[in-house]
């Protein structure tokens, strides 16, 4: 998936650095190494092109990364989160780079995953399923994220909290100049999508000088009109996801769901009404899409969260291990002196 974890990793990223190129894998290369991915790589490759901090994008980027690959596109490091990657037979993908001095790496975006955007997709065959503390909720998160033995940390479920730094970080801080055309959208912007890119694309493009606003409904409203366990990512995750969005100067935190003469007021709108557009973005994908690829590929997806857990507490223990042992020749090597 793409997700505001990956914006902000990629935004932490840009900050290292002048110029932000992002290598972006093929479905066949993840399908081999994690499991299957849940948009398809020309889905991800129009995605991660419309996040605000990427510079370029390498399309079909091997998994492990080498220097060569570096060099091939005259990188002076590379970035990655703060977890493990690792690929099928269980290597770390940036040994090389990390032993060349030429890796660097961001922090993770707690409480969120594609794990565990994968598991809140996958209650959607739970209709009674009304906030994270349910038992039912507890339940699945135990199924989900957990392997046969303890628990990895980079894989599995917690909860975003969302504080006002971070807001301050994806948004854009501009404010619209005279000369600029004000669009407001508004909807639900759930589980942010390629749907949702194509889209606020087209409305960006209907003017010379846009100021996309985009309101955002509160979660009761969506869920009102959307029903199940809609939505699948909270105002505050929707907010980042959208604000990450290159086409989007700002955005309405729980818009009303009627846009009235207040709502356009406070935007300074043209006083001119009569000023509503309806954009075909050409894409018809929705959310509930996404979701039903998710629940066709159930087994798929657990299988893979339990393996890639398995081989994260492998490391784990690896690591432990190695540490125990260095500190024991450490011991001895003392006695010795």
């Amino acid at each position: 998936m793409v997700h505001y974890g990956h914006s902000n990793q990629l935004r932490q990223a840009k900050a290292m650095g002048d110029y932000l190129i992002v290598g972006v894998h093929t479905d066949a290369e993840i399908a081999k190494h994690k499991g299957p991915p849940v948009f398809t790589q020309e889905e991800r490759y129009k995605m991660v092109r419309a996040i605000k901090w990427v510079d370029e994008i390498v399309e079909g980027a091997p998994y492990v990364t080498t220097l060569e690959t570096l060099d091939k596109y005259s990188c002076d490091f590379c970035v990655h989160g703060d977890d493990i990657t690792l690929t099928v037979d269980g290597k770390d993908t940036y040994e090389e780079v990390k032993h060349a001095g030429r890796y660097r790496e961001c922090r993770r975006t707690q409480g969120v995953s594609t794990t565990d955007l994968v598991g809140r997709m996958l209650l959607m065959t739970k209709a009674h399923h009304s906030n994270m503390d349910s038992q039912h909720y507890q339940q699945h998160t135990d199924n989900f994220g957990k392997g046969p033995k303890g628990h990895s940390p980079w894989t599995g479920v917690s909860q975003f909290l969302q504080t006002s730094q971070k807001i301050i970080q994806f948004a854009s801080g501009k404010e619209p100049q005279p000369t600029d055309t004000i669009i407001y959208v508004a909807g639900a912007f759930d589980l942010f999508h390629i749907g949702h890119v194509d889209f606020l694309e087209m409305v960006y493009k209907q003017a010379e000088k846009p100021y996309v606003i985009v309101g955002l409904h509160f979660d009761q409203e969506v869920n009102r009109y959307k029903g199940k366990n809609y939505p699948i990512m909270n105002i505050h995750e929707r907010t980042l996801s959208v604000l990450a969005c290159r086409y989007v100067s700002e955005v309405v935190i729980g818009a009303p769901y009627a846009v009235g003469k207040d709502l356009l007021d406070h935007f300074k709108e043209p006083r001119k009404r009569g000023i509503f557009k309806t954009i075909d973005s050409g894409n018809s994908l929705t959310t509930d899409d996404i979701v039903q690829r998710i629940i066709e590929n159930r087994l798929q997806f657990e299988a893979r969260n339990q393996k890639k857990e398995a081989k994260e507490m492998a490391v784990i223990e690896a690591m432990k291990k190695r540490e125990q042992q260095e500190q024991q020749s450490e011991a001895t090597a003392q006695a010795a002196h």
